[in-house]
């Protein structure tokens, strides 16, 4: 009997510790603002830039890769403002329904932030 107490102290102290480490590395709305300016523009590139016709580039004469980095402080304001974080103090979940333009597709991300990460379970473009 003394052998379970043991564990169950040891178990309960762990949790504790586990419990503690996770509030304090909680990251906050500023870094995933950051965190999903980076992931947006590497979708915006890969996906909406390869996709506009060459043809058309060279027509209206832009460099796509350009207009994006070029933006980069805006899409931040937006994030900011189409961004919900639910904070559960060990971690948060951050959903951020984003529509910039018609031009630009729209996208939905939701994303976990604990242990100073973000882990973005679900993108999709909308």
């Amino acid at each position: 009997m003394k052998a379970w107490t043991m564990i169950a102290s040891v178990g309960a102290v762990g949790i504790a510790v586990l419990g503690v480490t996770m509030a304090q590395t909680n990251p906050q709305q500023a870094e995933y603002e950051e965190y999903a300016v980076k992931k947006l523009t590497i979708l915006l590139k890969t996906d909406f830039c390869k996709k506009t016709p060459n043809f058309l580039q060279n027509l209206i004469q832009f460099n796509c890769d350009q207009l994006i980095e070029s933006v980069n402080p805006q899409m931040r304001d937006v994030i900011a403002t189409t961004t919900k974080r639910q904070n559960y103090v060990v971690f948060s979940v951050y959903t951020t329904d984003l529509k910039i333009d018609n031009l630009i597709p729209g996208y939905k991300f939701e994303t976990i932030g604990a242990f100073d990460n973000f882990y973005t379970y679900k993108a999709e473009q909308q």
